[in-house]
This record gives C-alpha cells, structure tokens and sequence, in this order.
C-alpha cells in the first residue's frame, strides 16, 4: 500500500486535507471520493528522513499494536451495546486505552467526534497509516446502516481469529529460528577461534597437511580476513531488494517470485486464499455492496500481484460478471475457494459459504506453515550436523598424519 495526501471539498463544500492509503493513485482517490465528491489535488506521501523519522518516533514505535487494537473493538461493540454515545465512548475507551499509539489516535478522534464530525471519517484521516481498510469500511458501513456497534463485534471476532492465527505461525517458528540462530553463531566461533587454534598447532609442526585439512584452512583464513565484510553485504542486498521492492515492477515481480517458490509458495497461496474469504465475508457481513466489498478484499492481501489481480475483478462486477466467473478468469487463487465462491453466490449464501471456506483455508495454512517448519528443523540440524562433523575429520584426519610422521 502507498500513502497519499489529499485535499478535497466535501458534500457542503467545505475544504480538508489528509493522507488515504492505495495500491496506487487511482486506487486511493477512488477511496477519497465515497466520503468526499471531489478531490482538489492528491500526491504520494514524501517519506521522512531516516534522522527525522528517528527523532519523531515514539519509544514504542508507530505500529499497531494488535492485541490493544482487538481490545479496543471489543470495547467499543460492548459500550455501544450499552447505549453510550459514540463521543462518550470513544473518550472512555481512549482513557483506558494503555497503548500509547491507539491512545493519541483516539484522542485525535474523539476530539473529531465531539466536533460533529462521524467516526468513520475521523477514523480514515486520523489513522489511514496504521488502521486496516477493512477496519475503517467496516466502521463506515456500520455507521450508515445505524448498526455501529454489530460492526465493532464483527471486526472484534474478526482480527482476534487473525491475531490467533498469527500467534500460532509465530510460535510454531520460534524453535526453527533459534536453531538457525545458534547454528550460525556456532559455525563462526568454530571457524574464527577454534579452527585457527588447532592449525597454529600443525603448522608447527612442519609436516604436510591432508587436503581436506587444507580446505578447511582457506575457509577458516576467509572468515577472519573478510568475516566483517560479509555483513554490510548482507545488509547492502537486504537494502537493494527493499528499494526494488518499491518500485511497481519490483513489487510486482518478488510478489510473483514469493508464489513461486518451493513450499514457501504454497503458503503464500494458502495465506491469500485466507485473507479473501475471512475479509470478503467480514465485508459482506457489515453491508458492504459485493463490488466495493471484493474492492477493498483486494487490498487486504498482502501478496501484491493477487492483490492486483483481485482488485480487476471488481472491474469484472461492475461490467456484469458473476465472482465466481471472474475469480476463475483471474486464476490467482485456489480452485477449491473459487468453486465454494461460485457455489455460495449461487445459492444466495455467499456470505456463510465465504465463512465456512475461510475456517477450511486457516486450517490448512496453520498445518502448511507447520509441515514446513517441521522440515526445515531436521534439515538444519543435518546441515550443521555434516559441517560439524566435516570439521572434525579434518582436524583428527590431521592429528593422525601428524602422529604417524614422529
């Protein structure tokens, strides 16, 4: 998503400012115009300085905090619930909120709200840089229909199912990563410190060294002498690929690359199959027209290349296409959630069949994320397993042709 900042003249022709979020121009001022008919002049948003936005940054950073944010949807279906106006409440929630990010954020809100101006709207201008659009539609429609506080439940139920999902993926990774983590901390310390130690010693000796013994000298000699620059390396491919990502063929092609590639492919797949159906139902479910539904779908999925590909198919409802003809047509998601897509918008229950196949894809990526995870463990511990055993028979194979030429 790219940042844009606008101004536009509102329905009473008043004059406003503020930043939407959009795959791309078009995208961001197609959003600007379903709460404001005209936009008088829209630019991307400049990114600040790495020292400016070091010196603007809050301790806790300008994340959102998803815990505190799922809390804070709870909060607001129960308040509302209750009969509290939206003023009142959003200032209650904003007194107990102990995120700091959320708290300035709502803050900002309800001084908006008590201003006259609707949630929704504070919502978007205030919060487009770090609120889901899934969030800020889901409050717009819930405020148009008069049923506010049904729409705060369905986005409470909504991204707690996210959060544990994710929560889920994140633990089952952790064992892997430390793994890989030592592994690697162990190879240097046995190539830069221990290696060397033995080698000052055969050296001594004056004898002939084994050719694996040799080996391992060169890639020892190699770490110590351009051990240091291996990492600004690292860091110099990590920064060239982020700034390829950010152009649009970039974005496009490691979005492509990501789907391509072995295992990791798949759940990339499975992720993006999950993300449509829980959002596209959430959508539905607040009241959303199908085609802004599928619209603002489209710019839920973090893969950018099915996200482009979704974002067509809104084009395809309005031309008088079915979804589940267009979705076929568009072939960037699994044919399982097209076929149930078609289905449920056939029998008039796109909605629950939506709900149904998201449980089905939520399932299947926390068991695909596992089943990789689970491969890539005994992998690393063979691989370092035979880097550690190569090693030592190269040393031992030393110490031996050294034993036997006294």
């Amino acid at each position: 998503m790219d940042t844009f900042r606008y101004t536009a003249l509102s329905r009473d022709g008043k004059k406003v400012s503020g930043v939407m979020e959009g795959i791309n121009q078009m995208d961001a001022v197609a959003r600007i115009k379903e709460e404001y008919p005209v936009v008088v002049h829209i630019a991307p948003e400049k990114e600040q300085s790495w020292g400016s936005s070091f010196l603007a940054m809050d301790i806790n950073g300008n994340r959102l905090n998803d815990k505190a944010f799922t809390l804070m949807c709870s909060q607001f279906a129960v308040i509302l619930k209750a009969g509290i106006p939206i003023a009142r409440t959003v200032r209650l929630i904003c007194q107990k909120m102990t995120d700091n990010t959320l708290k300035k954020l709502l803050n900002k809100v309800a001084d908006d709200v008590e201003a006259g101006r609707s949630l929704a709207a504070s919502f978007a201008d205030r919060g487009s840089r770090i609120l889901p659009v899934t969030f800020l539609e889901t409050v717009r429609a819930g405020e148009e229909s008069g049923n506010l506080d049904a729409a705060f439940a369905s986005a409470s139920e909504h991204y707690t199912k996210q959060m544990k999902l994710r929560g889920k993926v994140r633990g089952a990774m952790i064992s892997p990563t430390f793994v890989i983590a030592l592994s690697v901390v162990v190879v240097i310390v046995l190539m830069v410190k221990v290696v060397p130690t033995f080698m000052d010693i055969f050296a001594s000796q004056g004898e002939e060294l084994p050719a694996i013994t040799m080996s391992l000298i060169v890639i020892s000699n190699f770490f110590r002498r351009f051990g240091f620059v291996l990492l600004p390396l690292v860091l110099a491919l990590i920064i060239g690929v982020k700034i390829y990502g950010n152009t649009e063929s970039g974005r496009l092609k490691l979005a492509i690359l990501q789907l391509k590639l072995p295992i990791l492919g798949n759940i990339n797949s499975l992720s993006a199959a999950s993300q449509f159906a829980n959002t596209l139902a959430m959508m539905l479910g607040a009241g959303l027209p199908l085609t802004k539904a599928v619209s603002i779908t489209s710019r839920a999925i973090s893969n950018y290349y099915i996200s482009t590909e979704v974002s067509k198919v809104a084009g395809e409802l309005e031309n008088g296409h079915s979804l589940g003809s267009s979705l076929r047509s568009a072939d960037v998601l699994p044919d399982i959630l097209v076929d149930m897509t078609a289905v449920g918008e056939e029998s008039g229950e796109l909605e629950f069949t939506l709900g149904m196949t998201a449980e089905y894809y939520d399932s299947e990526l926390e068991a695909a994320t596992a089943a990789a995870l689970a491969r890539l463990e005994p992998f690393t511990l063979v691989f370092m397993g035979a880097i550690a055993g190569y090693i030592v028979i190269a040393i031992y194979v030393a110490m031996f042709s050294m034993y036997n030429g006294m």
